[in-house]
């Protein structure tokens, strides 16, 4: 008998629901290897680096070893750091980068959205906005510590205008790429501008500063850091500055190790929430998402 003649009942049917746990199936596969891989990667950079160490094919006292920084993040866990707990100084650094994030965000998002639907606007202060930006920003650190001392404000003001620029750029070009049909079908329903500001424009141009708050809360930490390595009383900046003051490599790689691990956190935090808030958005296997 030949494969022509079997009924067609015998031929496998796959419906909607199997194509769409294939799918599933594929997708926790590779998040697993990708999950593998980057550990793997970690394993082999961290044991050659350990190795070449000891080897002394680097100098262990420049470069330290991974063994070495272990032990000193283990040191301050157990007995604290000359400037207090290591969680209060991560708690420290977290609530200036937290604090100068969310100013950042507001003042770029607020001012971002207002120069997207006034054009007027836009012309009178498009120059002086290009201008900032072309500044080089960190320079500015050693100014707020002139300016408002040692304490948290110093720090809180070098994370808002590293936050502000990128935030402020999307939220303007998510404000100009608004579809036009949508805007003209709300004014033809009734809408006032505020309407239209608030129930079109916002919501269309959230993933476009969505896409901008994973780049800004690195840069609020970035922010922080610095005003805490320039002066501070507290902090993972004040961390580093202290270990370079002593020449403990070790320390420095620590406190960057301590800082790559909080930043990694608020990265899976944002990604979560943007996750929650956009599930509408399709996605498709094989991307990040």
């Amino acid at each position: 008998m030949t494969t022509d003649s079997l009924p067609a009942a015998a031929a496998p049917q796959y419906g909607p629901g199997d194509r769409t746990r294939a799918r599933a199936r594929a997708a926790r596969k590779r998040r697993l290897l990708v999950l593998l891989a980057r550990v793997l990667l970690l394993a082999a950079v961290l044991g050659a680096w350990e190795a070449l160490a000891r080897a002394a094919v680097i100098d262990p006292f420049n470069f330290s070893m991974p063994s070495r920084i272990w032990e000193q993040i283990a040191q301050w866990t157990a007995h604290g750091t000359a400037q207090g707990s290591l969680g209060e100084q991560i708690g420290y650094t977290l609530c200036e980068a937290l604090f100068g994030w969310v100013a950042g965000v507001a003042a770029g998002v607020l001012l971002g959205i207002a120069l997207g639907r006034i054009g007027f606007l836009a012309d009178v202060l498009g120059p002086y906005i290009k201008v900032l930006n072309a500044l080089p920003r960190i320079v500015l650190a050693p100014v707020f510590l002139i300016w408002f001392g040692l304490g948290p404000a110093s720090k809180v003001a070098s994370a808002v205008v590293l936050v502000f620029f990128p935030v402020f750029f999307n939220a303007f070009q998510g404000a100009r790429e608004v579809d036009r049909n949508l805007v003209a079908n709300a004014r033809i329903l009734g809408a006032s501008n505020r309407r239209v500001t608030l129930q079109v424009v916002i919501p269309s141009a959230t993933s476009w500063i969505f896409t901008s708050l994973h780049v800004s809360f690195g840069f609020a930490l970035i922010g922080a850091i610095v005003g805490e390595y320039l002066g501070a009383t507290k902090g993972i900046g004040l961390l580093v500055a202290t270990s370079q003051g002593t020449f403990n490599a070790a320390g420095v790689y620590a406190a960057m190790a301590v800082l790559a691990v909080v930043a990694l956190l608020a990265e899976g935090l944002l990604t979560f929430a943007e996750r929650r808030l956009f599930r509408w958005r399709p996605t498709e296997t094989g991307t990040r998402r």
